[in-house]
């Protein structure tokens, strides 16, 4: 059996996939078994290069660096969405006034590593007299360079719908706020969710980038710890907890995604299923609001 896009394997076919999956498997752990032994060699999993970490002092100042990127994460993420939804409906105005400014922005940000912005406003702004801590430097940074990625993808999700979702709207009789809010970006924001997310997960990962403005989040505290002479120099210890700590996160805020996600269709389809009639039928946001209004449950003139 085949498709025009896809062809079932034969009896070769699978016998060469299945030899290269081996071989990769084994090239994988060769690697790995390579990168532990280099390790034993050097004596990094001696007791003396994790002695530093058996201090309950040294896992309460982890935790307390762990709390402050949380801290960063966290206001940078919120602004970075707001910012993001404003800049991209600003670019998708019909008013030249609105668009091209909100373009500007999202262009130029987008092209500013955001290491460069955190030393423009850490070291930067104290030449014209503005002073900020490096929690600020470090938040604006990633809230300003995230907002203008996020915005793209929003634009991008509503750009990807189909026409006939807003020219439906528009013949119920709503305007392009209403248009925008109820059909427009629900569906954008569902399907570019995974797209949202993962650019979330650049942002705590891109906390870490603030320890070079001084700012004593994780990094900050794991480099620390690796130049403890008298421990022997811990490095790369530090640097695996560390690194521990952020997949932990990753993996925390993937679950969280994963979580809403699985709301948000629930949710969509609970709101479709009571429903009777054309309303039970519903399978797009647009048939949704056509039903309510035929069934005398949807007002338009409360846009």
């Amino acid at each position: 059996m085949s498709s025009v896009l896809y062809d079932l394997p034969g009896r070769r076919a699978i016998i060469r996939n299945r030899i290269i999956g081996v071989i990769t498997v084994l090239v994988i752990l060769g690697l790995g078994g390579f990168v532990v032994y280099r390790f034993i060699e050097t004596g990094q999993f001696s007791a003396e290069k994790w002695y530093i970490f058996t201090f309950t002092t040294v896992w309460e100042q982890i935790l307390a660096a762990t709390g402050r990127t949380l801290a960063a994460f966290a206001a940078a993420a919120v602004a970075s969405i707001v910012l993001g939804f404003v800049l991209s409906l600003g670019r998708m105005s019909d008013h030249a006034w609105v668009r091209w400014p909100a373009t500007a922005i999202i262009e130029l940000f987008r092209a500013v590593p955001v290491l460069i912005l955190m030393m423009l406003l850490y070291y930067g702004l104290p030449v014209v007299g503005v002073r900020l801590e490096a929690y600020w430097a470090v938040v604006i940074a990633l809230a300003v360079y995230n907002g203008s990625v996020l915005a793209e993808v929003i634009r991008a999700g509503v750009e990807s719908l189909p026409r006939g979702q807003s020219e439906a709207g528009y013949a119920l009789g709503l305007r392009k706020a209403g248009v925008m809010r109820l059909i427009l970006l629900p569906q954008a924001v569902r399907a570019m969710l995974p797209v949202i997310v993962a650019q979330l997960v650049v942002t705590l990962k891109d906390t870490a980038l603030g320890y070079i403005i001084t700012y004593n989040e994780l990094l900050y505290y794991a480099r620390l710890i690796g130049t403890q002479a008298q421990y022997d120099r811990p490095i790369l210890q530090a640097g695996m907890v560390a690194a521990a700590i952020y997949i932990a996160l990753c993996l925390v805020l993937a679950g969280i995604a994963k979580w809403v996600e699985v709301r948000m269709r629930s949710s969509q389809r609970a709101g479709r299923g009571p429903q009777a009639g054309a309303l039970g039928r519903a399978t797009t946001d647009t048939e949704v609001i056509a039903a309510q209004r035929g069934a005398g449950k949807y007002d338009s003139s409360a846009l």
